[in-house]
C-alpha cells in the first residue's frame, strides 16, 4: 500500500502501482521519496519519457533498452548506465518505471 494525501494505492509486494490509472506526479514523489530519491527535473525527463514509451509499446523497458531509449531522445551524454545509476539508483529501468506508475520491466533482476 502506498499513501498519498488521503488516499491510499494498491501496490504489489515490491511497490508496483496495481492500478497504473493511480499514478500522477504526487504519486511518483511519494514512489520515490520510498525509494530515497529527491525528483529533479532530469528525473521527470526520464519519467516523462517512460510514460510515453509505456503508451506508445504497452512495455516498460529493461535497463538497455532504456539506455538506448535516453539516448536516442536526450543524447549520448544521458544515454549512459552510470548517467542513469545516479538518477535511479541499482537498477535504473525498475526504480524509473516504479516512479513513472509503470509495470515492472521485463528482463530485470
Amino acid at each position: 500500500m502506498l499513501e498519498v494525501g488521503e488516499l491510499t494505492l494498491e501496490t504489489d509486494k515490491e511497490g508496483y502501482l496495481k492500478n497504473l490509472a493511480d499514478w500522477d506526479e504526487n504519486v511518483a514523489v511519494e514512489i520515490a521519496r520510498a525509494e530515497n530519491i529527491s525528483l529533479s527535473p532530469a528525473h521527470w525527463e526520464i519519467i516523462r519519457s517512460l510514460r510515453i514509451f509505456y503508451q506508445r509499446h504497452q512495455i516498460a523497458p529493461a535497463n538497455r533498452a532504456l539506455v538506448s531509449l535516453v539516448k536516442k531522445e536526450f543524447g549520448p551524454d544521458k544515454g549512459r548506465s552510470a548517467y542513469l545509476m545516479r538518477l535511479f539508483h541499482g537498477s535504473p529501468a525498475k526504480t524509473a518505471a516504479k516512479i513513472a506508475g509503470l509495470p515492472r520491466p521485463d528482463n530485470c533482476l
